[in-house]
């Protein structure tokens, strides 16, 4: 299978919970080791789990030295103080993320993506942009509260 394959099937796990998450988007994950898929995710009805976490419990220790795709970028804080999706990757040792959309709330905004970077975490952005941005037509991204008024 390919990138293009494994992102597929992480848009497939998305789109199950349209309209599922309340405010927060769904986003669907897949974890691949070694050619396998070792962890599969989507953000849980309600908003959480996010789809990442969900993935990482699946793949537990399988979750080192794996590649992840995953359908919007990796929060990098959390509105309930839990967390980040990208600091469990990172804790997780994944050696590489492949994410579709860059998620514009004042929970990622590129910080994600730049933490895992930071960390020496190789990442791919945009793959399958066009297939996956469908998902997020309805997402209203949180903004800071400056910006509310």
């Amino acid at each position: 299978m390919t990138d293009e394959d494994y992102m597929r099937r992480a848009i497939v796990l998305a789109e199950s919970h349209i309209g599922l998450t309340a405010a927060n988007p769904s986003v669907g994950c897949v974890i691949v080791r070694d050619g396998q898929i070792v962890g599969e995710g989507v953000t849980g009805q309600g908003g959480t789990p996010h789809g990442e976490e969900v993935a990482l419990v699946v793949a537990s220790e399988q979750a080192r030295g794996a590649t992840v795709y995953i359908t919007l970028e990796p929060c990098a804080k959390r509105s309930a103080g839990g967390v980040p999706c990208s600091d469990r990757l990172i804790a997780a040792g994944v050696s590489r993320v492949v994410f579709a959309c860059v998620d514009t709330s004042v929970f990622a905004d590129g910080e994600g993506a730049r933490k895992l970077k930071d960390s020496g975490i190789e990442i791919h952005q945009g793959l399958l942009l066009g297939a996956a941005s469908q998902l997020y037509t309805a997402y209203v991204p949180a903004k800071p509260v400056e910006s509310r008024r």
